[in-house]
């Protein structure tokens, strides 16, 4: 049984993690340092001693459930600080920022991402999503590998433009934008890595940076205007942002539209897509997991197209897409700016401080997991949920911050692995598990490549 009561020490000044410590191992393997780092602290709060930059790293489910919900007030996400100012550059005011803006976005877009509008939604995705799978049909009838990461931006790309964008963005427009996303993710890395670089001081990556972000605004800025003329009739996001008024009565600006328009296409699309990269392997090196999960889907689905009634009793998907979450939050940072001090468990936290939340590093310490490395969608059976702090698994984040797509990605995943695993089994060209590549968003380090077989045959045939 795994500790989560509480950190071995909770009172006075925190221990302090010395830059020599951690600089050669954040070179070598950055998310490996990170996660070591988080299981030598045993959940204490921690500073890491980053040259004149020194967050307070917080690790243990009852500290990032303080930050996260408890004084979420206090624990603002500062548009100036860690990580975010880099990313700011691409998504700028609006739903992924603090105060009135974000308050006023998130108000406005919420409503579409409720848990009953989400469900709402399943039939028509169904529909996309077996439409998209349909066109793997040809290179599995000529035995040619695919690279599943495309194929799967293409598959969320055709549902998610579908149901929630109403078409306005094409398939190969969307799948610009996702590259371009790929590309800004790692171009950040440099700033992220080094915060308090001036924004004017060049840095390697600004260029590919400004390049990407042209694509996205290439793409989108003119769909966003050409929505304004018809957003009465409209039930996409576009145009929900765009008929929304602020609390003074406004309407939205046209840059308030784009960035919200911009940070909600990544929302939806990015988590999908890459948690579902890492599955392929682990499923590969796991085959009881796989023959439990075929059994499943073939059960439940019963070779029918995939439909909402399905959804509920697919419940060893679900337990495998939380395993999938816990392992590869693709948030896996964060940061939180204290705007007034306070004391968590006795250690005093100055008003200003950088407090850095990692979903990868807590859902990875021994203290709160067993095994914390292995795949094991056991852990997401319902009584040991129910035995573990709610902060031990939050891959979604927390408090009034926790992401909108939340449910939104759980019945598209189901739905995309039902409907593929429902018509095909796969042999991977390498069968390793990809590494972490830590960018804005979390990354598998090599494509995973595989052929698909028919239904029922074996995978090593």
């Amino acid at each position: 049984m795994v500790d989560s009561s509480g950190p071995s020490r909770t009172t006075g000044r925190p221990r302090t993690v010395p830059l020599r410590q951690v600089l050669p191992a954040v070179l070598r393997d950055p998310a490996r340092a990170l996660i070591d780092i988080g299981n030598r602290t045993g959940g204490d709060l921690v500073r890491l001693n980053l040259g004149s930059f020194r967050p307070y790293l917080v690790t243990h489910p009852r500290h990032v459930q303080h930050v996260l919900r408890d004084r979420a007030d206090n624990y603002e996400r500062a548009g100036d600080g860690l990580f975010w100012r880099p990313v700011k550059r691409l998504f700028g005011e609006g739903i992924l920022g603090e105060g009135q803006i974000w308050s006023a976005s998130r108000r406005m877009l919420q409503p579409m991402f409720t848990a009953k509008r989400v469900e709402a939604l399943v039939d028509g995705m169904a529909v996309a999503i077996s439409d998209a799978v349909d066109e793997l049909d040809e290179p599995y009838r000529a035995g040619r590998p695919v690279d599943i990461g495309v194929e799967q931006a293409r598959i969320v790309s055709r549902a998610i433009m579908k149901v929630l964008f109403a078409d306005r963005i094409s398939v190969p427009d969307a799948m610009r934008v996702i590259d371009a996303q790929d590309r800004i993710a790692t171009a950040v890395i440099p700033r992220i890595v080094v915060p308090f670089a001036p924004l004017s001081l060049p840095m390697p990556g600004d260029r590919t940076f400004r390049r990407a972000v042209r694509v996205v605004d290439d793409v989108l800025v003119p769909i966003v205007r050409q929505t304004r003329d018809d957003a009465d009739s409209g039930d996409d996001v576009i145009s929900t942002l765009w008929r929304a008024r602020t609390d003074d009565g406004r309407q939205l600006d046209e840059r308030q539209v784009r960035n919200d328009t911009v940070a909600m296409f990544a929302a939806t699309t990015e988590t999908t897509i890459n948690v579902l990269t890492w599955a392929w392997p682990h499923l590969h090196q796991h085959p009881e997991v796989a023959e439990r999960l075929y059994a499943e889907i073939d059960e439940v689905v019963g070779g029918e197209p995939v439909r909402r009634e399905h959804l509920g009793r697919l419940t060893y998907t679900r337990m495998v897409l939380d395993e999938l979450l816990r392992l590869y939050p693709i948030g896996w940072i964060i940061p939180r700016r204290a705007v007034a001090e306070d004391v968590i468990d006795g250690v005093p936290i100055e008003p200003g401080a950088t407090m850095a939340v990692s979903p990868l590093i807590t859902q990875r310490m021994g203290q709160f997991w067993d095994r914390p490395d292995e795949f094991d969608p056991e852990r997401f059976r319902p009584e040991r949920v129910r035995a573990r702090h709610r902060y031990a698994h939050f891959p979604f984040g927390g408090g009034p911050h926790q992401c909108l797509g939340m449910n939104l990605f759980y019945l598209e995943a189901q739905l995309i692995l039902a409907t593929m695993l429902g018509r095909y089994r796969f042999r991977l060209r390498r069968t390793d598990v990809p590494g972490l590549r830590l960018a804005a968003a979390l990354r598998p380090r090599e494509r995973v490549e595989l052929t698909l077989l028919a239904a029922g045959r074996a995978e090593s045939a």
